[in-house]
Protein backbone atom coordinates (compact mmCIF):
# COMPACT_ATOMS: atom_id res chain seq x y z
CA UNK A 1 0.00 0.00 0.00
CA UNK A 2 2.70 2.27 0.61
CA UNK A 3 4.18 1.78 -2.84
CA UNK A 4 1.23 2.57 -4.40
CA UNK A 5 0.93 5.54 -2.35
CA UNK A 6 3.97 6.87 -3.51
CA UNK A 7 2.98 6.14 -7.25
CA UNK A 8 0.22 9.07 -6.84
CA UNK A 9 2.94 11.71 -6.84
CA UNK A 10 3.92 10.48 -10.39
CA UNK A 11 0.38 10.99 -12.39
CA UNK A 12 0.54 14.77 -12.43
CA UNK A 13 -3.37 14.80 -13.29
CA UNK A 14 -4.50 12.73 -10.34
CA UNK A 15 -2.01 14.69 -7.84
CA UNK A 16 -4.40 17.72 -9.11
CA UNK A 17 -7.06 16.63 -8.07
CA UNK A 18 -6.54 15.05 -4.75
CA UNK A 19 -5.17 18.05 -3.68
CA UNK A 20 -8.02 20.14 -4.93
CA UNK A 21 -10.29 17.78 -3.33
CA UNK A 22 -8.19 18.78 -0.54
CA UNK A 23 -8.50 22.25 -0.52
CA UNK A 24 -12.44 22.32 -0.89
CA UNK A 25 -12.62 20.08 2.12
CA UNK A 26 -10.29 22.43 3.98
CA UNK A 27 -12.58 25.40 3.18
CA UNK A 28 -15.88 23.48 4.29
CA UNK A 29 -14.20 23.19 7.30
CA UNK A 30 -13.63 26.70 7.66
CA UNK A 31 -16.97 27.68 6.80
CA UNK A 32 -18.38 25.36 9.84
CA UNK A 33 -16.34 27.63 12.24
CA UNK A 34 -17.97 31.08 10.66
CA UNK A 35 -21.11 31.31 13.43
CA UNK A 36 -24.32 32.77 12.52
CA UNK A 37 -25.03 36.09 13.75
CA UNK A 38 -27.30 36.87 16.74
CA UNK A 39 -26.41 33.92 18.81
CA UNK A 40 -25.23 33.38 22.02
CA UNK A 41 -22.72 31.02 21.03
CA UNK A 42 -22.16 29.73 25.02
CA UNK A 43 -25.51 29.43 25.53
CA UNK A 44 -26.16 27.18 22.10
CA UNK A 45 -22.92 24.51 23.08
CA UNK A 46 -24.53 24.13 26.52
CA UNK A 47 -28.08 23.62 25.41
CA UNK A 48 -26.77 20.98 22.67
CA UNK A 49 -24.46 19.00 25.19
CA UNK A 50 -28.18 18.53 27.02
CA UNK A 51 -29.60 17.31 23.42
CA UNK A 52 -27.74 14.13 22.52
CA UNK A 53 -29.97 11.50 21.06
CA UNK A 54 -32.71 13.64 19.32
CA UNK A 55 -32.32 14.76 16.01
CA UNK A 56 -30.47 17.39 16.70
CA UNK A 57 -27.70 14.96 17.03
CA UNK A 58 -28.38 13.14 13.95
CA UNK A 59 -28.04 16.41 11.81
CA UNK A 60 -25.16 17.66 14.06
CA UNK A 61 -22.94 14.40 13.29
CA UNK A 62 -23.68 15.03 9.57
CA UNK A 63 -23.39 18.89 9.29
CA UNK A 64 -19.37 18.13 11.12
CA UNK A 65 -20.30 19.68 14.08
CA UNK A 66 -21.84 22.79 12.38
CA UNK A 67 -24.60 22.69 14.24
CA UNK A 68 -24.58 22.59 17.31
CA UNK A 69 -21.82 25.94 16.69
CA UNK A 70 -24.77 27.58 14.68
CA UNK A 71 -22.27 28.19 11.98
CA UNK A 72 -23.32 29.19 8.51
CA UNK A 73 -23.43 25.82 7.37
CA UNK A 74 -25.37 24.15 9.74
CA UNK A 75 -27.73 22.75 7.94
CA UNK A 76 -24.87 21.44 6.20
CA UNK A 77 -25.69 19.12 3.17
CA UNK A 78 -28.92 17.13 4.29
CA UNK A 79 -31.67 19.56 2.69
CA UNK A 80 -29.53 18.74 -0.95
CA UNK A 81 -29.50 14.79 0.37
CA UNK A 82 -33.38 15.24 1.27
CA UNK A 83 -34.30 16.78 -2.18
CA UNK A 84 -32.37 14.03 -4.09
CA UNK A 85 -33.97 11.42 -2.54
CA UNK A 86 -37.47 13.06 -2.93
CA UNK A 87 -36.76 13.60 -6.47
CA UNK A 88 -35.97 10.12 -7.33
CA UNK A 89 -39.05 8.61 -5.11
CA UNK A 90 -41.29 10.78 -7.45
CA UNK A 91 -40.13 9.61 -10.34
CA UNK A 92 -41.93 6.58 -9.57
CA UNK A 93 -44.92 8.22 -9.28
CA UNK A 94 -44.79 11.49 -11.54
CA UNK A 95 -44.64 10.16 -15.80
CA UNK A 96 -42.68 13.47 -16.34
CA UNK A 97 -39.58 12.66 -14.34
CA UNK A 98 -39.39 9.03 -15.06
CA UNK A 99 -39.16 10.16 -18.60
CA UNK A 100 -36.92 12.54 -17.72
CA UNK A 101 -34.59 9.58 -16.10
CA UNK A 102 -34.76 8.02 -18.99
CA UNK A 103 -33.72 10.68 -21.32
CA UNK A 104 -29.60 9.56 -20.65
CA UNK A 105 -27.34 13.07 -19.13
CA UNK A 106 -29.83 16.13 -20.51
CA UNK A 107 -32.56 14.42 -18.79
CA UNK A 108 -30.05 13.81 -15.68
CA UNK A 109 -29.47 17.58 -15.82
CA UNK A 110 -32.96 18.63 -16.18
CA UNK A 111 -33.19 16.34 -12.68
CA UNK A 112 -29.95 18.01 -11.28
CA UNK A 113 -31.71 21.18 -11.49
CA UNK A 114 -34.90 20.45 -9.99
CA UNK A 115 -33.08 18.80 -6.81
CA UNK A 116 -31.35 22.65 -6.48
CA UNK A 117 -34.69 24.21 -6.66
CA UNK A 118 -35.86 21.27 -4.27
CA UNK A 119 -32.70 22.45 -1.72
CA UNK A 120 -33.32 26.11 -1.85
CA UNK A 121 -37.26 25.18 -0.68
CA UNK A 122 -36.19 22.91 1.89
CA UNK A 123 -33.27 25.28 3.24
CA UNK A 124 -35.39 27.97 3.54
CA UNK A 125 -38.01 26.05 5.73
CA UNK A 126 -35.74 24.15 7.69
CA UNK A 127 -33.67 27.51 8.21
CA UNK A 128 -36.81 29.17 9.19
CA UNK A 129 -37.79 26.77 11.61
CA UNK A 130 -34.52 26.65 13.55
CA UNK A 131 -34.93 30.57 13.61
CA UNK A 132 -38.21 30.34 15.46
CA UNK A 133 -36.83 27.62 17.77
CA UNK A 134 -33.35 29.24 18.24
CA UNK A 135 -35.52 32.14 19.82
CA UNK A 136 -37.40 29.35 22.33
CA UNK A 137 -34.41 27.82 23.20
CA UNK A 138 -32.37 28.32 26.88
CA UNK A 139 -29.29 26.90 28.15
CA UNK A 140 -29.74 24.26 31.19
CA UNK A 141 -28.83 28.17 33.04
CA UNK A 142 -31.67 29.90 31.76
CA UNK A 143 -29.97 32.02 29.13
CA UNK A 144 -31.65 32.67 26.21
CA UNK A 145 -29.92 31.15 23.18
CA UNK A 146 -31.62 34.20 21.26
CA UNK A 147 -30.91 38.04 22.89
CA UNK A 148 -33.01 39.66 20.60
CA UNK A 149 -35.50 38.18 18.12
CA UNK A 150 -37.78 38.66 16.44
CA UNK A 151 -38.71 38.84 12.22
CA UNK A 152 -34.99 40.66 11.45
CA UNK A 153 -33.17 37.44 13.34
CA UNK A 154 -35.54 34.94 11.61
CA UNK A 155 -34.86 36.43 7.51
CA UNK A 156 -31.09 37.00 8.37
CA UNK A 157 -30.85 33.02 10.02
CA UNK A 158 -32.70 32.08 6.95
CA UNK A 159 -30.90 33.70 4.39
CA UNK A 160 -27.88 32.84 6.37
CA UNK A 161 -28.17 29.40 6.72
CA UNK A 162 -30.07 28.48 3.14
CA UNK A 163 -26.82 30.52 1.74
CA UNK A 164 -24.40 28.22 3.11
CA UNK A 165 -26.08 25.00 2.46
CA UNK A 166 -26.18 26.55 -1.67
CA UNK A 167 -22.57 26.85 -1.36
CA UNK A 168 -21.97 23.05 0.21
CA UNK A 169 -23.64 22.02 -2.69
CA UNK A 170 -22.17 24.26 -5.28
CA UNK A 171 -18.72 22.78 -3.17
CA UNK A 172 -19.69 19.17 -3.54
CA UNK A 173 -20.40 19.43 -7.54
CA UNK A 174 -16.93 20.99 -7.61
CA UNK A 175 -15.59 18.21 -6.37
CA UNK A 176 -17.36 15.78 -8.24
CA UNK A 177 -16.40 17.27 -11.38
CA UNK A 178 -13.06 18.37 -10.67
CA UNK A 179 -11.43 16.76 -7.69
CA UNK A 180 -11.66 12.90 -6.71
CA UNK A 181 -14.28 11.05 -5.20
CA UNK A 182 -18.04 12.07 -5.17
CA UNK A 183 -18.38 15.23 -3.73
CA UNK A 184 -21.41 15.50 -1.45
CA UNK A 185 -20.08 12.60 0.28
CA UNK A 186 -16.86 13.57 0.81
CA UNK A 187 -18.51 16.45 2.62
CA UNK A 188 -20.14 14.04 4.96
CA UNK A 189 -17.67 11.68 5.85
CA UNK A 190 -15.15 15.13 6.52
CA UNK A 191 -17.76 16.61 8.76
CA UNK A 192 -17.86 12.60 10.46
CA UNK A 193 -14.10 12.35 10.55
CA UNK A 194 -13.42 15.73 11.91
CA UNK A 195 -14.40 15.22 15.38
CA UNK A 196 -12.38 11.62 15.41
CA UNK A 197 -9.54 13.71 17.20
CA UNK A 198 -11.86 14.77 19.91
CA UNK A 199 -12.72 11.13 20.73
CA UNK A 200 -9.67 10.09 20.86
CA UNK A 201 -8.30 12.67 23.07
CA UNK A 202 -11.36 11.75 25.57
CA UNK A 203 -10.23 8.20 25.09
CA UNK A 204 -6.85 8.96 26.36
CA UNK A 205 -8.16 11.27 29.08
CA UNK A 206 -10.42 8.48 29.98
CA UNK A 207 -7.49 5.95 30.61
CA UNK A 208 -5.94 8.61 32.31
CA UNK A 209 -8.50 9.19 35.00
CA UNK A 210 -8.59 4.79 35.36
CA UNK A 211 -12.16 5.18 34.21
CA UNK A 212 -11.26 2.62 31.45
CA UNK A 213 -8.54 0.11 31.46
CA UNK A 214 -5.75 -0.14 29.01
CA UNK A 215 -7.13 -3.71 28.28
CA UNK A 216 -10.40 -2.87 27.34
CA UNK A 217 -9.26 -0.02 25.79
CA UNK A 218 -7.53 -2.83 23.55
CA UNK A 219 -10.89 -4.91 23.51
CA UNK A 220 -12.66 -1.87 21.79
CA UNK A 221 -9.89 -1.17 18.89
CA UNK A 222 -10.13 -4.96 17.99
CA UNK A 223 -13.74 -4.42 18.02
CA UNK A 224 -13.48 -1.31 15.60
CA UNK A 225 -11.41 -2.86 13.35
CA UNK A 226 -13.76 -6.11 13.15
CA UNK A 227 -16.95 -3.74 12.64
CA UNK A 228 -14.96 -2.04 9.57
CA UNK A 229 -13.95 -5.69 8.45
CA UNK A 230 -17.48 -6.69 8.37
CA UNK A 231 -18.21 -3.67 6.70
CA UNK A 232 -16.27 -3.71 3.97
CA UNK A 233 -16.81 -7.72 3.28
CA UNK A 234 -20.64 -7.24 3.07
CA UNK A 235 -20.52 -3.89 0.93
CA UNK A 236 -18.53 -5.90 -1.70
CA UNK A 237 -20.24 -8.97 -1.93
CA UNK A 238 -22.34 -9.60 -5.24
CA UNK A 239 -25.07 -12.41 -5.93
CA UNK A 240 -23.63 -12.89 -9.69
CA UNK A 241 -26.53 -14.43 -11.32
CA UNK A 242 -25.01 -15.70 -14.89
CA UNK A 243 -26.38 -14.31 -17.91
CA UNK A 244 -25.78 -16.30 -21.49
CA UNK A 245 -26.21 -14.48 -24.69
CA UNK A 246 -27.38 -15.81 -27.87
CA UNK A 247 -25.31 -16.28 -31.08
CA UNK A 248 -26.31 -13.79 -33.82
CA UNK A 249 -25.09 -12.99 -37.31
CA UNK A 250 -24.77 -9.62 -38.51
CA UNK A 251 -23.33 -9.65 -42.59
CA UNK A 252 -20.91 -12.03 -42.28
CA UNK A 253 -20.12 -11.33 -38.52
CA UNK A 254 -21.02 -13.74 -35.64
CA UNK A 255 -21.94 -11.21 -32.48
CA UNK A 256 -22.78 -12.74 -28.86
CA UNK A 257 -22.40 -16.23 -27.48
CA UNK A 258 -20.12 -14.97 -23.80
CA UNK A 259 -21.31 -15.75 -20.71
CA UNK A 260 -21.28 -13.05 -18.09
CA UNK A 261 -23.19 -11.99 -15.09
CA UNK A 262 -25.99 -10.05 -13.73
CA UNK A 263 -24.12 -8.13 -10.02
CA UNK A 264 -26.61 -7.77 -7.27
CA UNK A 265 -25.48 -6.10 -4.31
CA UNK A 266 -26.37 -7.63 -0.71
CA UNK A 267 -26.75 -4.13 0.16
CA UNK A 268 -28.63 -1.87 -2.36
CA UNK A 269 -29.97 0.85 -0.28
CA UNK A 270 -26.59 1.76 0.90
CA UNK A 271 -27.15 4.23 3.91
CA UNK A 272 -30.75 5.40 2.92
CA UNK A 273 -32.45 3.02 5.40
CA UNK A 274 -30.94 4.00 9.24
CA UNK A 275 -30.62 7.78 7.97
CA UNK A 276 -34.49 7.68 7.33
CA UNK A 277 -34.85 5.35 10.03
CA UNK A 278 -33.30 7.50 12.85
CA UNK A 279 -34.60 10.75 11.81
CA UNK A 280 -38.22 9.29 11.43
CA UNK A 281 -37.83 7.44 15.37
CA UNK A 282 -35.76 11.07 16.94
CA UNK A 283 -38.29 13.31 15.38
CA UNK A 284 -41.05 12.80 18.22
CA UNK A 285 -38.16 13.06 21.10
CA UNK A 286 -37.37 16.62 19.02
CA UNK A 287 -40.43 17.84 19.29
CA UNK A 288 -40.63 17.17 23.04
CA UNK A 289 -37.42 19.58 23.48
CA UNK A 290 -40.07 22.12 22.35
CA UNK A 291 -43.18 21.26 24.73
CA UNK A 292 -43.07 20.95 28.77
CA UNK A 293 -43.56 17.38 28.03
CA UNK A 294 -43.26 16.93 32.46
CA UNK A 295 -46.59 18.08 33.04
CA UNK A 296 -47.61 15.23 31.24
CA UNK A 297 -46.35 11.79 32.54
CA UNK A 298 -48.13 9.55 29.67
CA UNK A 299 -46.33 12.03 26.75
CA UNK A 300 -43.08 11.37 28.87
CA UNK A 301 -42.71 7.87 29.01
CA UNK A 302 -43.30 7.66 25.52
CA UNK A 303 -40.53 10.23 24.90
CA UNK A 304 -38.28 8.03 27.17
CA UNK A 305 -38.93 4.84 24.91
CA UNK A 306 -37.83 6.38 21.63
CA UNK A 307 -34.52 7.37 23.17
CA UNK A 308 -31.85 5.59 22.37
CA UNK A 309 -31.02 2.14 24.42
CA UNK A 310 -34.17 1.68 25.12
CA UNK A 311 -35.61 -1.66 24.07
CA UNK A 312 -38.53 0.15 22.38
CA UNK A 313 -36.58 2.02 20.20
CA UNK A 314 -34.49 -0.49 18.96
CA UNK A 315 -37.20 -2.65 17.90
CA UNK A 316 -38.91 0.13 16.23
CA UNK A 317 -35.72 1.22 14.71
CA UNK A 318 -34.88 -2.02 13.39
CA UNK A 319 -38.49 -2.34 11.48
CA UNK A 320 -37.87 0.89 10.30
CA UNK A 321 -34.80 0.23 8.76
CA UNK A 322 -35.77 -3.08 7.42
CA UNK A 323 -39.11 -1.29 5.74
CA UNK A 324 -36.49 1.73 4.08
CA UNK A 325 -34.22 -1.44 3.02
CA UNK A 326 -37.04 -2.76 1.16
CA UNK A 327 -38.66 0.15 -0.05
CA UNK A 328 -35.80 2.01 -1.20
CA UNK A 329 -34.60 -1.43 -2.95
CA UNK A 330 -37.61 -1.55 -5.05
CA UNK A 331 -37.70 2.54 -6.15
CA UNK A 332 -33.71 2.16 -7.10
CA UNK A 333 -33.72 -1.74 -8.71
CA UNK A 334 -36.70 -2.50 -10.99
CA UNK A 335 -36.79 -6.11 -12.13
CA UNK A 336 -39.05 -5.71 -14.96
CA UNK A 337 -36.74 -3.25 -16.70
CA UNK A 338 -33.59 -5.79 -16.17
CA UNK A 339 -34.99 -8.42 -17.39
CA UNK A 340 -36.65 -6.12 -20.70
CA UNK A 341 -32.95 -4.67 -21.32
CA UNK A 342 -31.81 -8.65 -21.10
CA UNK A 343 -34.40 -10.18 -23.47
CA UNK A 344 -33.75 -6.93 -25.88
CA UNK A 345 -29.88 -7.58 -26.17
CA UNK A 346 -30.51 -11.56 -26.76
CA UNK A 347 -29.34 -12.47 -23.23
CA UNK A 348 -31.49 -14.85 -20.60
CA UNK A 349 -30.29 -16.86 -17.51
CA UNK A 350 -29.84 -20.55 -17.79
CA UNK A 351 -32.80 -23.10 -16.89
CA UNK A 352 -34.98 -19.02 -16.81
CA UNK A 353 -37.28 -18.56 -19.78
CA UNK A 354 -36.60 -14.59 -20.88
CA UNK A 355 -39.54 -12.03 -19.89
CA UNK A 356 -41.83 -12.50 -17.06
CA UNK A 357 -40.12 -15.25 -15.63
CA UNK A 358 -36.31 -13.78 -15.88
CA UNK A 359 -38.03 -10.74 -13.58
CA UNK A 360 -40.09 -12.74 -11.55
CA UNK A 361 -36.69 -15.30 -10.89
CA UNK A 362 -34.27 -11.49 -10.22
CA UNK A 363 -36.96 -10.47 -7.88
CA UNK A 364 -37.01 -13.14 -5.59
CA UNK A 365 -33.10 -13.37 -5.63
CA UNK A 366 -33.54 -9.63 -4.88
CA UNK A 367 -35.95 -10.02 -2.08
CA UNK A 368 -33.69 -12.49 -0.22
CA UNK A 369 -30.35 -10.57 -0.48
CA UNK A 370 -32.55 -7.43 0.69
CA UNK A 371 -33.46 -9.35 3.94
CA UNK A 372 -29.52 -10.45 4.25
CA UNK A 373 -28.78 -6.77 3.67
CA UNK A 374 -31.29 -5.42 6.44
CA UNK A 375 -30.30 -7.68 9.07
CA UNK A 376 -26.48 -6.73 8.12
CA UNK A 377 -27.57 -2.59 8.48
CA UNK A 378 -29.85 -3.05 11.47
CA UNK A 379 -26.70 -5.29 13.05
CA UNK A 380 -24.27 -2.71 12.53
CA UNK A 381 -26.53 -0.02 13.47
CA UNK A 382 -27.62 -1.64 16.93
CA UNK A 383 -24.03 -2.33 18.13
CA UNK A 384 -22.50 0.90 18.52
CA UNK A 385 -26.10 2.22 20.15
CA UNK A 386 -25.88 -0.90 22.67
CA UNK A 387 -22.47 -0.42 23.88
CA UNK A 388 -22.65 3.75 23.93
CA UNK A 389 -26.87 3.59 25.84
CA UNK A 390 -26.39 -0.02 27.41
CA UNK A 391 -23.15 -0.80 28.05
CA UNK A 392 -21.87 3.01 28.63
CA UNK A 393 -19.01 1.98 26.39
CA UNK A 394 -17.08 5.21 24.49
CA UNK A 395 -17.82 3.83 20.94
CA UNK A 396 -17.22 7.36 19.04
CA UNK A 397 -18.81 6.15 15.84
CA UNK A 398 -22.51 5.14 15.22
CA UNK A 399 -24.08 2.87 13.09
CA UNK A 400 -25.03 5.23 10.25
CA UNK A 401 -21.72 7.02 10.27
CA UNK A 402 -19.47 4.03 10.22
CA UNK A 403 -21.24 2.67 6.90
CA UNK A 404 -21.02 6.23 5.74
CA UNK A 405 -17.08 6.43 5.78
CA UNK A 406 -16.16 3.16 5.39
CA UNK A 407 -18.38 3.29 2.09
CA UNK A 408 -16.77 6.65 1.24
CA UNK A 409 -13.17 5.53 1.97
CA UNK A 410 -13.98 2.59 -0.50
CA UNK A 411 -15.60 4.41 -3.33
CA UNK A 412 -12.76 6.80 -2.98
CA UNK A 413 -10.01 4.32 -2.69
CA UNK A 414 -11.35 2.65 -5.91
CA UNK A 415 -11.46 5.87 -8.16
CA UNK A 416 -8.17 7.23 -7.14
CA UNK A 417 -7.05 3.17 -8.19
CA UNK A 418 -8.61 3.35 -11.34
CA UNK A 419 -6.77 6.37 -12.16
CA UNK A 420 -3.37 4.63 -11.42
CA UNK A 421 -3.99 1.39 -12.85
CA UNK A 422 -4.87 3.32 -16.41
CA UNK A 423 -1.10 5.22 -16.26
CA UNK A 424 -0.15 1.11 -15.58
CA UNK A 425 0.65 1.47 -12.37
CA UNK A 426 0.16 -0.58 -9.12
CA UNK A 427 -2.73 0.31 -7.06
CA UNK A 428 -2.69 0.35 -3.51
CA UNK A 429 -2.85 -3.80 -2.99
CA UNK A 430 -0.97 -5.68 -5.48
CA UNK A 431 -3.80 -8.20 -5.79
CA UNK A 432 -6.17 -5.93 -5.99
CA UNK A 433 -7.89 -3.79 -3.74
CA UNK A 434 -10.85 -2.60 -5.76
CA UNK A 435 -11.62 -6.96 -6.89
CA UNK A 436 -15.19 -7.71 -5.75
CA UNK A 437 -15.06 -10.96 -3.37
Amino acid sequence: MIGGLQNIPKIPELKKKILFTLLMLAVYRLGCHIPTPGIDGAALSAFFSSKQGTLFGLVDMFSGGALSRMSVMALGIMPYISASIILELMTVVVPYLEKLKKEGEQGQKKITQYTRYGTVVLSCIQGFGIAVGLENMSSPGGVMVVPVGGWGFRILTVITLTAGTCFLMWLGEQITERGIGNGISLIIYAGIIARFPVAVMNSFRLMGTGEITPFFMALLVVLMVAVVGVIVFVERGQRRIPVQYAKRVVGRKMYGGQTTHLPLKVNTAGVIPPIFASSIIMFPATIANFLSVEEYPWLQSFVNALAPGHIVYTLIYVTFIFFFCYFYTAVHFNPVDVADNMKRSGGFIPGIRPGKNTAEYIDRVMTRLTFSGAIYVSAICILPNILIYNLHVPFYFGGTALLIVVGVAMDTTNQIESHMLTRHYDGFMKKGFSKTK
